[in-house]
């Protein structure tokens, strides 16, 4: 197995309510589950190859609960990148060279049945984890745009984060209101729908943690 590891910042819209069921092992809000997922890499390499600097974006669609399986898959790869990053980041997101289901892009690729080809596009990506603020942007693909919950009454930006033991995918996420349409293969559009924000360290082995839980 090829060693690989990264620190990125992720945002991801999905087209179910504040606070996706998904994070609490219960069904969608809507009985299906549809995703547009973007990453910046800060850091990290597969093998040799560095990935510092690069983005990729992926469109996900499954037909019922992720678990369910019958998933369809599309990844954006940073135009960016040289033959060598792309390979990796490709194989990074397509859950290859993985302990199984230690990462969420393993366990998608698992779930999913059909994987269009990879894209290579310039990636417009802006992500503030903390200020729950994002901006998605691949031309003719994906636009996509991340701000904070508001409360129904005062307007003042609402802060939940969701603190995960034992996740394959984030220590601690923000939750914020996401909008997103895309185009293609994997056609969607949601309006207002859960939002998260996260810095994540991933490697072969899953999550690297970065703070001592309490058991």
């Amino acid at each position: 197995m090829t060693p690989w590891e990264v620190q990125a910042d992720e945002f991801i819209n999905c087209n179910c309510a504040y606070g996706c069921p998904c994070q609490f092992n219960a069904l969608p809000t809507r009985g299906f589950c549809e995703a547009v997922l973007s990453f910046a890499f800060k850091k990290g390499h597969f093998g040799a190859t560095r990935l510092d600097g690069l983005n990729v974006a992926m469109v996900l669609k499954w037909p019922g609960p992720i678990h369910e399986g019958r998933g369809q898959a599309l990844a954006i790869i940073d135009e960016r990148a040289n033959e060598p990053q792309r390979t990796a980041l490709l194989a990074i997101v397509s859950g290859k060279e993985t302990n199984p289901f230690a990462t969420m892009w393993n366990v998608f690729a698992a779930m999913t049945e059909k994987t269009f080809d990879p894209v290579y596009r310039r990636i417009d990506l802006k992500i503030d984890v903390e200020g729950r603020r994002g901006h998605l942007k691949v031309d003719g693909l994906i636009d996509m745009v991340g701000e904070p919950i508001k409360n129904p009454v005062t307007g003042a930006e609402h802060r939940p984060r969701i603190d995960l033991v034992g996740g394959f995918e984030y220590e601690i996420a923000e939750i914020g209101s996401g909008t997103a349409k895309t185009k293609g293969p994997i056609e969607l559009s949601f309006d207002k729908t859960y939002a998260q924000f996260a810095h994540i360290h991933l490697n072969n082995n899953g999550i690297v943690p970065s703070r001592k839980v309490a058991a």
